[in-house]
């Protein structure tokens, strides 16, 4: 199999991640290497990486960019042409062993050379790059050279796996390759993790013909292939028509894809596999020794150690020393509208309250990267910042990042997720809190449908119809119920009620790893998806 993903978070050195879906595939390169899967992952060696979350003088959020250099990483000699709006395209192939980070080999493209133009350079200098053209450029190195350096390898994969659309200019070698699109169709698979239309990628067809996406077919031909019409070229849709397989990342996803993409024809069966996280990465193994062998104070020791070391970085970056006896509220993934991260927040003299009181006190952290050009989400940080110079129990990290990621879910004895409904694909970053002994509270989206039962392995914002409600209606509605289960049911029960709420925390641990980490997952791909 070949995996093709245009970010991969392997290991904190290697900056070559935004998100979520480079989490992902991650976790599931780590599996296959775990399972020893016959996998190669395909990606790029992003130059600067996704950017760097540094601060302005206020504190507020600055992205910048430096050159970052690997020397972990093997060049394996190889160099090939790929033709990039009507140019040869040097392109350079490094080499991720295995044995490096325990992850399934993985090679990475840069066209940064010397023989190229500065243009050309720039295509794998960001990840991400917010211009169209420098992002369709992108698209064609990931897919066409990805299926070319396959053919360089002399590796003939029975399966080619495309994480997202990113990839999908594949097809248009594969096409020259094997002749006919019902032979490529027999040899891809498609991934989605988008649950609305609007956010599948889109660009003007005669834009990605002019940039050589379509590896020389006509756009007669290209419409033909895929069934498109009109001046819009769609990555998913033309996936999902070159695909045998494809599928969602929830069963709730995978649900609302197959709704979503119904109206369209010559789409194959969309099933789910859900998200799912490497245990040998993520989790802390002593936690789970320590609840295996019911040594309840050890695990307490533990977890407030945890903390500690945690609230080591938080004080550094911000200046607040915060308590590890106190109930800890983390709200940390990428910051973008829906999903949130101001939401406690609407209510401010709620909030007040509820990090004022003496007796059940509580401390809040943020931390996230918005996209660099998201500037409404960059906005909700910086207005997060300003909030939390105010009290000295709220910090607003920066730099999050896989280390950040880890420490901060050790450091969470509630992980806070409230995207609006149904807009979250699957959401990870609650199955790693709850290997690291943080309890789950989110609005019933994603992932967590299959794995919450209220009050007794997690807490659920309760839920409504939200199809009939306004987006400021259902941002209301979860704010009171939000608020509601905080004050009347996870307060008392962290500070009253112990043993329940080490049931709670053990239950999920327990959970997470029968139902959620990447081995699963990266069985599920193999037997579902890739076995023909």
């Amino acid at each position: 199999m070949a995996y093709f993903s245009m970010e991969y978070a392997i290991h904190q050195p290697l900056k070559i991640y935004s998100g979520g879906l480079g989490f992902l595939s991650g976790s599931h390169l780590r599996s296959a290497y775990e399972l020893k899967q016959n996998l190669i992952g395909i990606g790029i060696l992003w130059k600067y990486g996704y950017y760097d979350q540094g601060r302005n003088q206020d504190q507020t959020l600055k992205a910048e960019w430096y050159e970052k250099t690997y020397s972990f990483l093997e060049d394996t000699g190889i160099k090939y042409q790929i033709t990039i709006h009507g140019n040869p395209v040097w392109v350079k192939a490094w080499y991720l062993p295995p044995t490096t980070f325990k992850s399934a080999p993985l090679f990475l493209l840069s066209t940064d050379l010397p023989e190229n133009d500065y243009l050309s350079q720039t295509i794998t200098h960001r990840l991400y790059d917010s211009d169209s053209a420098a992002k369709v450029a992108q698209f064609i190195l990931l897919g066409i050279g990805g299926a070319r350096l396959l053919d360089e390898l002399n590796f003939n994969p029975e399966v080619y796996h495309l994480n997202e659309a990113h990839g999908v200019s594949a097809v248009f070698h594969l096409m020259r390759k094997f002749g006919s699109k019902e032979e490529v169709k027999k040899r891809l698979v498609f991934t989605t993790h988008t649950p609305e239309e609007a956010g599948n990628e889109k660009h003007d067809i005669y834009l990605c013909e002019q940039m050589g996406y379509f590896n020389g077919y006509s756009l007669d031909e290209v419409r033909w292939l895929t069934g498109m019409e009109g001046d819009l070229f769609n990555h998913s849709l033309a996936a999902f028509r070159f695909a045998r397989k494809a599928n969602g990342v929830s069963k709730l996803h995978g649900k609302v894809s197959r709704e979503m993409w119904s109206k369209y024809t010559d789409i194959p069966e969309i099933t789910s596999i859900t998200n799912s996280q490497n245990y040998t990465y993520w989790a802390d193994k002593q936690l789970y020794h320590f609840m295996q062998m019911d040594d309840k104070a050890g695990f307490d020791d533990r977890k407030q150690y945890l903390k500690k070391r945690a609230f080591e970085i938080v004080a550094d970056q911000t200046g607040k020393l915060l308590d590890p006896d106190v109930l800890t509220i983390v709200w940390a993934r990428r910051f973008a509208g829906y999903k949130r991260a101001d939401l406690i927040t609407k209510d401010l003299a709620r909030f007040e309250k509820l990090i004022n009181n003496p007796e059940r006190p509580v401390q809040v952290i943020w931390a996230g990267k918005p996209y660099p050009s998201d500037y409404g989400a960059i906005s909700t940080f910086n207005q997060l910042v300003h909030l939390s110079k105010k009290y000295p129990n709220v910090a607003v990290c920066v730099d999050y990042e896989l280390t950040l990621s880890k420490r901060l879910k050790q450091a969470a004895d509630v992980w806070l997720n409230n995207p609006r409904v149904p807009r979250e694909a699957s959401g990870t970053s609650g199955m790693t809190a709850a290997m690291n002994g943080a309890v789950n509270f989110s609005t019933y989206d994603g992932w967590i449908c299959e794995f919450a039962e209220h009050g007794k392995n997690s807490f659920i914002v309760p839920t409504a119809d939200y199809m009939t409600m306004s987006v400021p209606e259902q941002d209301h509605f979860d704010l009171e119920n939000l608020m509601s289960v905080l004050e009347n049911e996870i307060l008392p029960t962290y500070y009253d009620d112990k043993p329940k709420w080490d049931d709670i925390v053990e239950k999920g641990m327990k959970d997470v790893i029968d139902g959620f980490e990447s081995n699963r997952m990266a069985k599920e791909y193999y037997e579902i998806m890739y076995k023909s």
